[in-house]
C-alpha cells in the first residue's frame, strides 16, 4: 500500500490529465514521501510531535499509553485526520486499532473546543486505487475498487468516477457505486454539451491511492489534494478529506457564528434544526458550500450536491473532510478567480435568484402576540400617522384559529379581511405565516385540509403506511409531502381558499425542518437503518429525528432520510407556483428552512434571535453568508425576536436593518412592543429618517436585485469580494457593501458615540453631504451619535436615489436623484433597472427600461439601452456631483445652461432637470 502523497506538477507519480485531452495512462511511481514532508517547517514539525510525545508520557507517568509505531509519530498534530468521529464515545486504543488507525492521546482541549484527535488514519491505511481511466466526450471516466474493507458496514467495492471539464472555470467530479444505483438529490443542474477548451485549473489523479489534485494554472495553487486521507464510501458512510491552501473559508451554512470559520478543530453539521440561533448548533438550513481565498487575492467555491445529514471538519492543516450518510459525492468545483466570479458560477449551477417585488423591499412589521386584528390595524395607523415607512404588516400565528393552517379566529380577527383591504387602499401588502404541519385531531369534515390530505394520501407516512402524526402548535399533526407533485396542487386549493376571504400579497412558510415537538412521532421511531444509522453526524440532539419526524418517513420522492434537508426547498417551490397562479404577479415568500437554489424561490430570514446586542453583530455574518449562498432577500428580525429590547438598541439595530436587503422589524408574544411608534419621539425620529434614507435608496437596491437575478451578482457583500487583494478586508464581518459603492458602518456596541471601521484604499464619500475621506486602506474611527448611521460611497460610483415616501408605491412616482461619486481620475459608472416592479418576468419579456450613467471629462451621460412605459411616469429631478474639485463657472444641459450650486466640500448641485427617465441626456461642467 502506497502512503498518502502530494503530488507537485513535477513528481511522475501520477497520471497528469492534459487540458489537449490525450487519454491518460498510469505512470510508474517512484518512491515517495508522506505528503505532509514537504518543507523543513513540517519537518521540524514532525520532530517536534514526536518530542512533545516523549515529553508527555515522562510527564504523565505513562498515561498516555505505549509508544506509537513511529509511522504514526510522523504525522504532525494538525496533519490528524480523524478516524474515528464518532460522539459520545471515549476512544480507547483498543477501539481505534480495531480500526487500523493510529491512536495518540493529546492533552484535553478548552471546554467547548473538539481539539486534535486522537485516533487518526496512518499514512498507509487502505483506500481505493484507480484501475482504469478513459476519455468520453466531456471529460473522463474511471473505476475505483477497493481490496481492503473499511470499518463501516455495506462498504462498496467499486466506484465509479465521472470528471467532465464543463466549463473553463467549472470543473464536475462524481463518485458513485458502479453497480448499483444510489438517491441522488433532485435538483435541476445544467448539462454542458462539450468538454471546456481552455480550463483555468489542472486536474492529476493519485493511483495507488486514489486521489484528486486540482490546482490552478496561473499560479500552481493546488486547491484540491484528497490524498491525504483514505476515500471510504460505504452505504451509510461517505467520507473524503483535502488539504486547503489557506485558512481563509467560508460558507457551510447555516451556522451562527463569525463570516470567516475557525480551522481549529471545528466541525459544521448540516441537519436542518428548529432551534433559536445558537453557536455551535446545526440551523434551520443546509448548504454544502465553501469559498475559499488563496494567497494573493484568487478564490474558489466547491459545492458538494448531497442532501443527506453532513458534517465537515475543518482542522489546522489547513484541511477539511466532508462526511456525509447517504447519497453520493457529487462535487463541483468553481474556479473564479475572483469571490464575485465564484458565487456567479456556483449560481450558474444551483439558479439565478428570482426577481422580487418592489414592496418586498420596503419596512415590513410584525409580532406575535397582537392579539386581534384591531390591535395589528392600530399599529399601522400609527405607524401612518408618524409618517413612517411602511410597505408590509404581517400576522404570526395568533391569526388563526387553534393554530391551524387556512383558518381565521372568527372572534380576535373578524376584520383582518378589512384590514387587508384597507391596506391595499394605502399602497401596503399583507403578509400571513402558515406551517406545514396539519392539525389531524379535528372531527372528521370539519376540517378540510387533513381530510382532503388524508384522501389523497398527501402525507408523510411511517414505515407502516400511516400517515405520520407528530405534534407542533396545533397539537397532533401530519407533515404535507411536498416532495409529492400531487401535494402541490392540494397546498393550491388551501391557498385559493383562504385568498377567497383573505386576499394576502405575500406567505411567510416557518417550522419547516420540518420542526415537531416530539423526537420523531407519537410512536418514537422504529428500529432499522435510517433512525438509527450506523454512523450520526454530530447533530443536536444526537439523534436524526430530535425535534423532527423519522428519518425512516416515506416520502413520495424517496424516504425521509434522504429528503431531510430539502423540505423547506420543496414547501417553498410548491407555495411561489401557487402564489404565481393565484396572484399572476411575482411572488413573495420568506422561508425557515432552505437548501441550494432556494433564492429562485423564496427569501429567508435568520430565525428566532434575541434582543441582545450580540444577536444584532451576528446578523451580518448571517447575512453575507446567505449572499454567499444564492439568497439575497434575507435579513434578521430586527431589534430581537425573544427577549426585551432596548431603546438604544433597537434603535441601533433599525439603522443597521435598514440594510438589510429583506427588512422586517419582528417581536414575540408577552414583550413590549418594538416598532417605532413605541419608542421616545428622539428614537422614532432616528428610526424613521434610517427608513426614509433606505426607502430614498430603493431604485439603487433593486437594480441590485436585477443584477442578482440577471447574473448571480450579490446584493449584499463583504468587503473582501470589492478588494481581494487585501487581505485585511478577509476577516472584516461588522461591515458590509450593498453592491460595490455603498459601504455601511453600523454601531454594534451599547453607550458609544462613534464607531470604527475599515475603509479600504481610495476616496470614499460622506454618503450625506458628499464630503470625501481618503483612504490608505485603514481603520477609521467615525462620528456616530444615536441618529447618525455611517455611509460611504466609492468613488467612481454613481447611485440612482430617489425623494422617500412612505411607501414603495409612493416613492417610485418621485424625481430622481443622481449621486455622482468621481474618482481620482474624474470618472464614475452607474446603471438602473425600471419596471413596474411586480410583473412577471418583467426583462425575459423586454417590459423594463436600463439606463446605464457614466462620467468622463467633466461630462455626465444618461444612455437608454432599453426603454418602456414606465419610464415615461418617471423625472430626474436632481444630480449630485461628489469630487469636482473647481468650482464651474457654468453647467450645459444638453447644451443649453443651467443654474447649479457648488460648496466648499466640492459637491456640485444641479437642481429641476426635469428630464423623463425614458429620455438620454448630458450634463458639463466648465
Amino acid at each position: 500500500m502506497k502512503s498518502y502523497q502530494k503530488l507537485t506538477t513535477t513528481q511522475p507519480a501520477a497520471c497528469r490529465v492534459e487540458e489537449e485531452g490525450a487519454a491518460p495512462m498510469p505512470t510508474g511511481h517512484g518512491k515517495l514521501a508522506p505528503w505532509w514532508v514537504g518543507s523543513g517547517l513540517l519537518v521540524a514539525a514532525v520532530l517536534l510531535s514526536t518530542i512533545t510525545v516523549w515529553v508527555l508520557r515522562q510527564v504523565s507517568g505513562g498515561w498516555l499509553g505505549p509508544t506509537p509505531p513511529p509511522k504514526c509519530l510522523l504525522v504532525p498534530e494538525s496533519h490528524r485526520f480523524d478516524c474515528y468521529p464518532e460522539r459520545r464515545v471515549v476512544v480507547t486504543q483498543e477501539l481505534c486499532e480495531s480500526r487500523g488507525c493510529c491512536f495518540i492521546q493529546s492533552p484535553p482541549p478548552a471546554e467547548g473546543k473538539q481539539g486534535v484527535p486522537w485516533c487518526f488514519y496512518p499514512p498507509d491505511f487502505p483506500s481505493y486505487t484507480l484501475e482504469s481511466l478513459n476519455q468520453t466526450a466531456l471529460g473522463m471516466v474511471g473505476l475505483l475498487v477497493r481490496r481492503e474493507k473499511a470499518y463501516y458496514p455495506r462498504d462498496i467495492e467499486k466506484l465509479r468516477l465521472n470528471v467532465e471539464f464543463e466549463t473553463d472555470t467549472r470543473l464536475h467530479i462524481k463518485i458513485t457505486d458502479a453497480a448499483n444505483p444510489r438517491y441522488e438529490v433532485p435538483l435541476d443542474v445544467p448539462r454542458v454539451m462539450k468538454r471546456a477548451e481552455n480550463p483555468i485549473y489542472s486536474l492529476n489523479f493519485s493511483w495507488d491511492p486514489f486521489g484528486v489534485l486540482l490546482q490552478r494554472k496561473a499560479t500552481g495553487t493546488v486547491l484540491l489534494n484528497t490524498t491525504v486521507a483514505p476515500l471510504i464510501f460505504a452505504d451509510q458512510f461517505l467520507q473524503i478529506s483535502t488539504s486547503l491552501p489557506s485558512k481563509f473559508l467560508y460558507g457551510l451554512g447555516e451556522h451562527r457564528g463569525s463570516l470567516l470559520h475557525s480551522l481549529d478543530w471545528n466541525t459544521l453539521t448540516l441537519w436542518a434544526r428548529d432551534v433559536s440561533p445558537t453557536e455551535s448548533f446545526n440551523l434551520y438550513g443546509a448548504h454544502p458550500f465553501y469559498l475559499l481565498m488563496e494567497e494573493g487575492g484568487d478564490a474558489h467555491g466547491v459545492f458538494l450536491l448531497n442532501s443527506n445529514a453532513m458534517e465537515v471538519a475543518l482542522q489546522p492543516a489547513p484541511g477539511l473532510t466532508w462526511r456525509t450518510i447517504g447519497g453520493v459525492l457529487d462535487f463541483y468545483i468553481f474556479l473564479g478567480p475572483d469571490p464575485n466570479m465564484v458565487i456567479q458560477q456556483y449560481q450558474q449551477v444551483i439558479g439565478f435568484p428570482a426577481m422580487p417585488p418592489l414592496w418586498a423591499l420596503g419596512f415590513h412589521l410584525c409580532r406575535w402576540g397582537y392579539g386581534s386584528s384591531n390591535e395589528t390595524w392600530q399599529t399601522v395607523r400609527a405607524m401612518r400617522n408618524y409618517q413612517i415607512p411602511q410597505d408590509a404588516q404581517w400576522n404570526d400565528i395568533d391569526y388563526m384559529d387553534g393554530y391551524r393552517d387556512f383558518t381565521l379566529d372568527s372572534q380576535k380577527f373578524a376584520s383582518l379581511p378589512s384590514l387587508v383591504e384597507d391596506l391595499h387602499k394605502h399602497g401596503q401588502r399583507y403578509v400571513m405565516i402558515l406551517d406545514p404541519g396539519i392539525s389531524s385531531t379535528s372531527p372528521h369534515g370539519s376540517y378540510w385540509p387533513f381530510d382532503e390530505g388524508l384522501r389523497r394520501g398527501l402525507f408523510l407516512n411511517t414505515t407502516q403506511g400511516q400517515p405520520l402524526i407528530g405534534q407542533v402548535w396545533p397539537g397532533f399533526t401530519a407533515f404535507a409531502d411536498f416532495s409529492n407533485p400531487d401535494t402541490h396542487q392540494w397546498w393550491l386549493e388551501n391557498l385559493q381558499h383562504f385568498y377567497a376571504h383573505v386576499p394576502f400579497d405575500g406567505l411567510w412558510i416557518d417550522m419547516n425542518e420540518p420542526s415537531n415537538f416530539m423526537d420523531g412521532s407519537e410512536d418514537g421511531c422504529p428500529p432499522g437503518e435510517f433512525d438509527s444509522p450506523p454512523y450520526t453526524p454530530a447533530v443536536l440532539g444526537d439523534s436524526l429525528s430530535a425535534k423532527t419526524v423519522c428519518a425512516s418517513a416515506k416520502q413520495k420522492v424517496s424516504v425521509h432520510y434522504n429528503l431531510h434537508n430539502l423540505y423547506g426547498l420543496m414547501e417553498a417551490k410548491a407555495t411561489a407556483s401557487a402564489l404565481i397562479k393565484i396572484r399572476g404577479k411575482r411572488p413573495f415568500i420568506i422561508s425557515r428552512s432552505t437548501f441550494p437554489s432556494q433564492g429562485r424561490y423564496s427569501g429567508h430570514w435568520l430565525g428566532d434571535n434575541r434582543s441582545q446586542w450580540k444577536d444584532m453583530y451576528y446578523s451580518i455574518p448571517g447575512l453575507l453568508s446567505f449572499s454567499l449562498f444564492g439568497i439575497p432577500l434575507v435579513g434578521a428580525d430586527i431589534c430581537g425576536f425573544s427577549g426585551s429590547t432596548s431603546e438604544e438598541l433597537c434603535t441601533r439595530w433599525m439603522q443597521l436593518g435598514a440594510f438589510y436587503p429583506f427588512a422586517r422589524n419582528h417581536n414575540t408574544q408577552n414583550e413590549k412592543a418594538q416598532d417605532p411608534t413605541a419608542f421616545s419621539p428622539a428614537a422614532r425620529t432616528a428610526m424613521k429618517d434610517v427608513l426614509l434614507t433606505r426607502y430614498s435608496l430603493l431604485p439603487f437596491l433593486y437594480t441590485l436585485f436585477h443584477r442578482a437575478h440577471l447574473q448571480g451578482d450579490t446584493v449584499v457583500r463583504p468587503l473582501f469580494f470589492e478588494f481581494p487583494w487585501d487581505a485585511a478586508t478577509w476577516e472584516l464581518d461588522r461591515q458590509f457593501l450593498w453592491g460595490r459603492s455603498l459601504l455601511v458602518t453600523p454601531v454594534l456596541e451599547p453607550g458609544v458615540d462613534s464607531v470604527t471601521g475599515y475603509v479600504p484604499q481610495g476616496t470614499w464619500y460622506d454618503f450625506y453631504t458628499g464630503s470625501s475621506v481618503n483612504s490608505s486602506g485603514e481603520m477609521l474611527k467615525m462620528s456616530a451619535p444615536l441618529e447618525h448611521l455611517n455611509l460611504h460611497i466609492r468613488e467612481g460610483s454613481i447611485l440612482p436615489t430617489q425623494k422617500p415616501g412612505t411607501t414603495t408605491e409612493v416613492t417610485r412616482g418621485n424625481p430622481l436623484r443622481l449621486i455622482v461619486a468621481l474618482s481620482s481620475h474624474a470618472t464614475a459608472w452607474g446603471d438602473l433597472f425600471w419596471d413596474d416592479g411586480e410583473s412577471l418576468d418583467t426583462f425575459e419579456q423586454g417590459n423594463y427600461s436600463y439606463v446605464v450613467f457614466n462620467v468622463t471629462q467633466n461630462i455626465f451621460t444618461s444612455t437608454v439601452l432599453h426603454a418602456s412605459t414606465e419610464a415615461t411616469k418617471v423625472i430626474i429631478g436632481t444630480l449630485s456631483i461628489f469630487g469636482v474639485q473647481k468650482p464651474p463657472s457654468k453647467v450645459l444641459l444638453n447644451g443649453q445652461e443651467k443654474p447649479f450650486s457648488y460648496l466648499d466640500n466640492q459637491v456640485l448641485t444641479v437642481s429641476d432637470l426635469g428630464v423623463s427617465l425614458s429620455q438620454g441626456f448630458s450634463l458639463q461642467w466648465l
